[in-house]
C-alpha cells in the first residue's frame, strides 16, 4: 500500500477524529471544510484528544510532532496530491456527491476516494465520480479515537485493489477492517444496532422501561461501555436519525422505520449533548445532569 498523505473532507466529529488517528500513524493529513472557524474548533478538539493519548502513554510521539502532520485547508485543490481522500460530511446523497464531483476533478487517477457513510449504499455516492473503481467505502465508528472497527465496502464497481488498500490502510492505522463484501444500506454493523436501537426506543414509547434502565441493563448484561440512549446523545439524534431514514428509504423494510418519539425529539431540537438535551439532560461542559 502506497499512502503518505490524507485529504479529509469534513471537520466534524467523524472528520477530525479520522484526522487525529491519521496523523498518529504517521501520516500527513489536510483536514477540509467550509470555514475556517469550523476547522479552529476541530483543531482544538484533536489538541485536546491527542494530549488525553500521550498522558496515558498510548501515543510514543511527542504532542508537536503529531499535531505538525496536520494541515487545514478550505480549498479542494489541496487534494490533489493526495494518496486517499475520505469524505466525512452530512449524511445527504446530495451533499456527498457535491463534494465528490469537485474531488474528482483534481485528484490523480491512482487516488483511492472513500467515503464514511453510515447508511448510504457506496455505490449511490461513487455515481459521482469518473472513476468508480477507485471508491470505496471506510466507515469509522464514534468515537474514532477509541473505537477498533472500521467496515470496508465493497460498491458495485469498486475494483480488488481498491477494496483490498481500504483494508490495508485501516490495518496501518491500527484498526480492524470489517469487509464488507455486498453494498446495501446500513451495511453490517448498523443493520444490526438500529434493529436493536429502535426496539429499545418503542420500550421507552410504550412505556415499558426508561433510557437509564435500557442503558444500565445493556452495560451490564452485554457488556457495552455505552448503551443505546447515550450513544445516540453523543452522536447527536439527527445523525442517527438520518442514517435510519436512508436505509428505511432504500429497503422500504419496516423495522428501519425510526419511531415516533425519535423523529418528534429531533422535531422539537433535543438532538442530545450538542443542545443539552436528548434522551437525557445535560450541562453546559457536556456533563450528564443528576
Amino acid at each position: 500500500m502506497n499512502i503518505n498523505k490524507v485529504f479529509v473532507v469534513g471537520a466534524g466529529t467523524m472528520g477530525n477524529g479520522i484526522t487525529q488517528v491519521c496523523a498518529q500513524r504517521g501520516l500527513s493529513v489536510i483536514m477540509s471544510d467550509v470555514s475556517r472557524d469550523l476547522m479552529d474548533k476541530a483543531l482544538k478538539k484533536i489538541e485536546w484528544s491527542v494530549s488525553k493519548f500521550i498522558e496515558k502513554g498510548k501515543v510514543s510521539e511527542d504532542f508537536d510532532t503529531i499535531m505538525g502532520r496536520i494541515q487545514t485547508s478550505t480549498d479542494y485543490n489541496a487534494a490533489a496530491d493526495a494518496d486517499l481522500v475520505i469524505e466525512a460530511v452530512f449524511e445527504k446523497l446530495e451533499i456527498k456527491h457535491e463534494v465528490f464531483a469537485k474531488i474528482d476533478a483534481v485528484v490523480g487517477d491512482k487516488t483511492i476516494m472513500a467515503s464514511n457513510t453510515s447508511a448510504i449504499p457506496i455505490t449511490d455516492i461513487a455515481s459521482a465520480v469518473s472513476r468508480p473503481q477507485n471508491f470505496v467505502g471506510l466507515h469509522f465508528f464514534n468515537p474514532v479515537p477509541m473505537m477498533a472497527a472500521v467496515e470496508v465496502i465493497r460498491g458495485i464497481s469498486t475494483s480488488d485493489k481498491a477494496f483490498q488498500y481500504g483494508a490495508d490502510f485501516v490495518k496501518f492505522i491500527g484498526k480492524e477492517p470489517i469487509m464488507v463484501n455486498k453494498d446495501i444500506a446500513g451495511f453490517i454493523l448498523n443493520r444490526i444496532n438500529m434493529v436493536s436501537n429502535m426496539e429499545a426506543m418503542r420500550l421507552v414509547e410504550q412505556g415499558v422501561a426508561t433510557p437509564e434502565d435500557i442503558d444500565k441493563g445493556m452495560r451490564l448484561a452485554f457488556g457495552r461501555k455505552m448503551g443505546p440512549f447515550e450513544t445516540g446523545d453523543l452522536v447527536g439524534l439527527e445523525v442517527s436519525l438520518m442514517a435510519y431514514t436512508n436505509v428505511y428509504e432504500e429497503e422500504k423494510d419496516p423495522r428501519f422505520y425510526p419511531p415516533s418519539i425519535m423523529r418528534r425529539k429531533v422535531l422539537a431540537g433535543h438532538l442530545g449533548r450538542k443542545t443539552g438535551k436528548g434522551w437525557y439532560d445535560y450541562n453546559p461542559d457536556g456533563s450528564r445532569k443528576k
